[in-house]
């Protein structure tokens, strides 16, 4: 059984008398370095001198150093950049700089659990990986709660990175909500896994094949972006507060009945076949080792592929449609 924490099993105080040097201040960077800070931690975010960043950090109040003083600085160094920078900025900027007894946070673990990043033996190596975008992270905690999060610990060299990794979860208003326990092997796979089927190339596929069998068989492709796309949200808005069975007990008997009749002969066992490759591909290192033969040049290799679905037809047409809602100027 998962271990879950929540406010009453984390010590606020075993984070308190630590400087928290936050590195980056992009979504995650500046929501969790914004929740510390007033949950009464000492925060300072480190940052390349002459990046956009600065001003934005300065602005919020925050000292900021340059990554490698920042390093230096604080007594928790968490590193919350792109994962493609982070091996370089590490073994240029950090790695000097964590004397025995320090912390390396991670709010991913795919630096560490594919060996981009060997940390020294004689500090604490933890994760704290809260489970939504930044901004949300934000806006739940102004509202006195907080989103789940995951925690581990990779490296225990002090005997209190635990301790203290839900004392940052605290603070970040996670424990309001639950934190469950994992490890950096788990969270990175299992979050691989779950981007490539489902959460952004499942759906990306599901939805073009949607549209472009609509628009195929002669419908308008306004009406077919309706359907395959539009739609979609308002699904998952339901998924997401009341479960699949929710979902349904939402929708029309017909949409139930045709939902659960065909669905499964659409995303068929061929699918889940194919998803298993991917477990596969993910847990012998193989996407891995692709992904990081690209990390010197990775905004080149996604550049074509961003391209191609940019010049999509449902791109096109949805354009568009999120004109006339009003989403898009």
């Amino acid at each position: 059984m998962v271990e879950i924490y929540y406010d009453q099993d984390a010590d606020l105080e075993k984070a308190r008398n630590k400087t928290v040097s936050v590195i980056g201040y992009g979504s995650q960077g500046r929501a969790q370095a914004l929740n510390m800070r007033d949950s009464g931690l000492k925060v300072l975010v480190g940052l390349r001198e002459g990046g956009t960043s600065w001003s934005k950090a300065e602005a919020d109040g925050f000292k900021v150093r340059k990554i490698s003083d920042a390093a230096e600085e604080g007594d928790i160094v968490a590193v919350l950049i792109p994962d493609p920078a982070q091996p370089s900025v590490y073994n240029t900027e950090i790695k000097d700089h964590l004397d025995e007894g320090k912390i390396l946070g991670f709010a991913h673990g795919f630096n560490i659990h594919f060996k981009q990043i060997l940390p020294p033996r004689n500090v604490d190596v933890i994760m704290v990986a809260p489970k939504s975008p930044g901004q949300r992270v934000r806006e739940t905690f102004l509202a006195g709660f907080g989103v789940p999060a995951l925690l581990a610990v990779e490296q225990n060299h002090s005997g209190t990175a635990k301790e203290v990794a839900l004392g940052i979860c605290k603070a970040l208003g996670c424990t309001r909500a639950g934190v469950l326990e994992t490890t950096f092997k788990e969270e990175t796979e299992s979050d691989l896994i779950g981007e490539q089927t489902v959460l952004v190339g499942g759906l990306i596929e599901l939805i073009k094949k949607g549209f472009e069998t609509l628009v195929e068989a002669g419908y308008q492709p306004e009406l077919a972006y309706f359907e395959a796309c539009n739609e979609a949200k308002l699904i998952m808005d339901l998924v997401y507060e009341r479960g699949l069975v929710g979902m349904l007990r939402a929708v029309s008997d017909t949409a139930k009945y045709g939902g659960l009749t065909v669905g499964s002969t659409v995303i068929d066992q061929h699918v889940k076949s194919n998803m298993k490759r991917v477990v596969r591909d993910v847990q012998t290192g193989k996407f891995a080792k692709e992904w990081i033969s690209r990390f010197d040049s990775s905004s080149a290799a996604l550049e074509p592929l961003m391209k191609d679905l940019e010049q999509h037809q449902i791109e096109i047409v949805g354009k568009k449609i999120r004109r006339m809602a009003g989403l898009e100027k």
